[in-house]
């Protein structure tokens, strides 16, 4: 029995300095300005504010400098990129690649860059950065192969707004609360989103915290697409029919000018 106890309390001795650190680590609060976006059609884009609080064990500020990084992400989805190649005078499919974990969208801001806050292995490891991505192509493509295929989707959706890196663009104040404006463009993906905030000092981050944001058509908008996903047949062939009688009534009043 003196052994076994001699055990415990060695072990004990052991992982109170491990529980003592997680105890002093500080803790994230944090929300956002609105927790649900409707697009319906005067939707012009949005201005989502992701702010919050550091508690600080003790509610004592600590010497080092802390930083936040904000991610807004979202919905994940397959998606299946094809080159096109010049042949003959005529563009045609060369090549593609099937992504299985894109994200529709995805924007960070940070109080700093990146690179200056953690180190290559932990940014890929948090997905902290457009280059950080991880979105799983299926197969084997070679090394090269991938990096011009994701760079050419981060290419697009930059220029689409759907992609956005803003280093500098998280304010603290006092060392304690932060905000930060991501901006979310008219052509925004519907579903769910995952704002997450990140607390990182020394090089480390020391917390995580999350919040969910639902984007999703309101109106006639989400009748259509509603109508769309349940009845596509009926929705197809309403389309049809549509269109024709917009035809025939556009060509008869032509005709009677």
């Amino acid at each position: 029995m003196t052994a076994v106890r001699a055990l415990i309390l060695a072990l004990a001795l052991l992982l109170l300095p491990r529980a003592a650190a997680q105890a002093a680590d500080p803790r994230l609060v944090p929300d956002v300005s609105s927790r649900a976006i409707d697009i319906q059609y005067s939707f012009t884009g949005e201005e989502l504010l992701l702010f919050g609080a550091i508690l600080y064990p003790g509610q004592r500020l600590p010497d080092d400098r802390a930083d936040i990084v904000v991610v807004l992400k979202g919905p994940v989805r397959p998606i299946v990129l094809r080159e096109k190649q010049r042949v003959a005078g005529i563009w045609v499919n060369a090549s593609s690649i099937r992504l299985r974990t894109s994200p529709g969208f995805y924007a960070i801001g940070s109080s700093r860059p990146i690179d200056k806050l953690v180190d290559e292995r932990t940014a890929a490891i948090f997905e902290l950065g457009l280059a950080n991505l991880s979105m799983s192509p299926t197969g084997f493509p070679e090394a090269k192969t991938l990096e011009r295929f994701e760079a050419g989707l981060i290419d697009l959706y930059r220029r689409a707004g759907l992609f956005v890196e803003n280093p500098a663009s998280v304010e603290i104040t006092e060392g304690v609360l932060y905000r930060a404006r991501i901006p979310v463009p008219a052509r925004v993906p519907v579903g769910t989103y995952r704002a997450e905030t990140y607390l990182i000092s020394r090089g480390r981050v020391l917390a995580v915290a999350s919040r969910d944001v639902q984007i999703r058509k309101a109106g006639f908008e989400r009748f259509v697409a509603l109508a769309a996903e349940r009845h596509g047949f009926l929705y197809g062939l309403s389309a049809v029919l549509l269109s024709l009688v917009l035809g025939y009534g556009a060509s008869a009043i032509f005709r009677r000018r």
